[in-house]
């Protein structure tokens, strides 16, 4: 099980996203508000506070939701989750979709100081039930993945 340390938004793509410590989560699309919310597999972005911390004592200053995650929660390794893995948080059912993905340019961050632990670190997931997340909330698995593809029409 896990805490939720932050719920980041950001109304534009391309900009750093802001803890607004508490966000609805809508089935099928998201966050509301969410510059990154739609029909598509990466809904919602997760990245354990863990490897966060473990990368500001290296010497990064970043805020909550500057490697674009939606949900920043500490106690779970997310990338070890199988694809398919379903998480609960209150009545927020989330669906893992994508472990990892490629930056499209290294960011703001790798030119900071050489590294960028999102594309590495970071799972994406789909809104199966919504509801609403607040930090401080726990998020917990309700069933673990089989690794294979999200079969579902999105």
């Amino acid at each position: 099980m896990g805490i939720v340390k932050a719920v980041c938004i950001s109304e534009k793509k391309g900009t750093q996203k802001k803890d607004v410590k508490e966000a609805k989560f809508i089935e099928n699309y998201g966050i509301e508000n969410d510059a990154h919310a739609g029909n598509w597999h990466r809904q919602v972005s997760l990245l354990s506070y863990d490897r966060v911390e473990e990368f500001r004592k290296r010497g990064a200053s970043v805020d909550d939701g500057a490697f674009g995650e939606n949900l920043l929660v500490e106690g779970m390794d997310f990338k070890t989750y199988p694809i398919g893995t379903v998480f609960q948080c209150n009545d927020v059912i989330l669906e893992l979709t994508q472990v990892g993905k490629k930056c499209h340019s290294e960011c703001e961050i790798f030119y900071q100081v050489g590294d960028c632990i999102m594309p590495r670190e970071g799972v994406f997931t789909v809104v199966v039930q919504g509801g609403t997340i607040h930090v401080g909330d726990s998020l917990e698995v309700i069933k673990m993945g089989d690794g294979t593809t999200d079969k579902r029409d999105k």
